[in-house]
């Protein structure tokens, strides 16, 4: 188990089937639902996947407005990340989902390098590190992928990369639309947490 929560969420994402018959804790888990990849993106599905990857520091700073340490330490689900660790792994897929589109953009297919999302959260300043610089990285890191992505034109959303672990390339357009629903995921799960304990902003 611990093995296949460590791989990459587009490692999972390829062959993603449902994890459990508890509807309450798939709905815990997948607050949002599960990603769908599309076959093909129209010109008004990548604006939208956009916008709503645009407006993802903001929904996090609201979701987090307020919250004491203690609240920031608490798990989102039984066995799940603590919020503050959920912010942190933001900021971290974030700047690794920069560089993903710039190796694309830049080289012919490239092979890129999966990290062990499961072992960052695990490291100290994930566990209890403030969340302020990963808020600025994460709001920082969105504005300058979002203003890249917005001077695409048709050649470059098929482009592709490589990934060793799901043994796929995955066009541009494909994690567009993953990235905007994986940070609405997890916004989500500080949001869901913060409602269910009845916490005021």
């Amino acid at each position: 188990m611990l093995a296949e929560a460590s791989r990459s969420r587009t490692a999972i994402l390829a062959t993603m089937k449902p994890a459990t018959d508890d509807p309450v804790l798939e709905s815990l888990r997948y607050p949002i639902g599960r990603f769908e990849a599309q076959d093909s993106y129209s010109a008004v599905d990548l604006a939208q996947n956009l916008q709503r990857l645009e407006m993802t520091p903001k929904r996090l700073a609201v979701a987090v407005r307020g919250l004491s340490a203690a609240q920031l330490d608490t798990a989102y689900r039984p066995g799940g990340w603590s919020a503050r660790q959920v912010v942190h792994h933001l900021a971290d897929s974030a700047m690794n989902v920069n560089a993903r589109f710039r190796w694309a953009l830049t080289e012919d297919e490239p092979t890129i390098k999966p990290y062990d999302e499961i072992g960052w959260t695990a490291l100290a300043d994930a566990k209890k590190g403030p969340i302020e610089p990963s808020l600025a990285i994460f709001e920082g890191a969105t504005a300058r992928i979002v203003y890249l992505l917005k001077s695409f034109g048709p050649k470059e959303w098929p482009r592709r990369f490589y990934h060793p672990e799901s043994k796929k390339h995955w066009r541009l357009d494909t994690i567009l639309a993953l990235c905007a629903w994986h940070h609405e995921h997890h916004v989500a799960h500080i949001g869901s947490l913060r409602a269910r304990a009845g916490w005021k902003a």
